[in-house]
């Protein structure tokens, strides 16, 4: 299941802006399902209750982030389009009355190299990980990076499917929802 998911994320993921036909694979094989923007068809629904690691590497899950509103982004350090928001996300997380930003990498090695990868690029946020791709599979996130707004409830009020200035104004008029 994990490497079907894997193999899932790698063919829709992240360079889903590029033709087909660029990365190799005939137009007629695209990939089809969840399109890039905004989805609130999942609004009211609970967090999956899978576990994934914290910063210190011990597990957790969004149930210990009920009581405030939570941005979860699922990004990995091989997609380009996560990669470019990140700086966004960490420009975010400084906001004051912004919702908690967590950055849950789907990249299967070693947490201690996205700890790295996010210090070599000067990004602030902590390195939560997801090694085995449940809270993708959970979602039905078959596109990186893929962002769920979760409010202090627990449940989801919308997704993000692809890539966004999170200090833009569509987000800002988006994050106004954070309940």
């Amino acid at each position: 299941m994990i490497i079907l998911l894997a193999g899932l994320l790698a063919l829709a993921g992240c360079d889903r802006q590029k033709a087909a036909e660029q990365q190799g694979t005939p137009a007629a094989a695209a990939p089809t399902g969840p399109q890039a923007g905004l989805d609130r068809s999942q609004a009211g629904k609970a967090a999956p209750s899978v576990t994934f690691r914290n910063p210190d590497g011990e597990e957790t899950s969004l149930a210990e982030f009920r009581g405030k509103p939570v941005l979860v982004n699922l990004w990995a350090t091989w997609c380009a389009p996560c990669v470019k928001e990140l700086p966004t996300l960490d420009a975010l997380a400084d906001r004051p009355g912004a919702p908690q930003v967590m950055a849950l990498s789907q990249d299967m090695g070693d947490q201690a190299k996205v700890k790295a990868f996010l210090g070599d690029k000067e990004i602030a946020l902590e390195p939560f990980q997801d090694a085995d791709m449940a809270m993708s599979s959970a979602l039905g996130a078959s596109i990186l990076p893929t962002t769920v707004l979760y409010g202090s409830d627990g449940k989801e009020i919308w997704r993000y499917t692809g890539d966004l200035d999170w200090t833009g104004p569509e987000a800002a008029a988006l994050l106004k929802e954070a309940r």
